[in-house]
């Protein structure tokens, strides 16, 4: 996984959510726009995440999930989970 550049600033954050209220968007294929980076934060619970087709991430308190601009992904909940997503550009 690769990390945020310096050089970007964060400029807005998701709600909070949890296995009960998720986007079902989230769940699908999906990215971001043009340089426009994300920071998947786990507050509770498990995720995976995964980039692309093949790259596969198990994301936790204090491991988080970069998100690429315009790199495809998507999560899948592994039980209750709770969580936000920083964006920055």
């Amino acid at each position: 996984m690769k990390i945020i550049p310096k050089d970007i600033k964060f400029y807005k954050r998701t709600p909070t959510f949890t296995h009960e209220n998720v986007p079902q968007g989230l769940l699908k294929n999906h990215s971001t726009k043009k340089d426009v980076w994300g920071l998947i934060k786990i507050t509770q619970g498990k995720l995976e995440y995964t980039i692309g087709t093949d790259e596969i991430y198990l994301l936790e308190p204090g491991k988080n999930g970069i998100i690429e601009p315009e790199i495809v992904h998507h999560i899948k909940l592994m039980g209750p989970v709770e969580f936000f997503v920083e964006f920055y550009k």
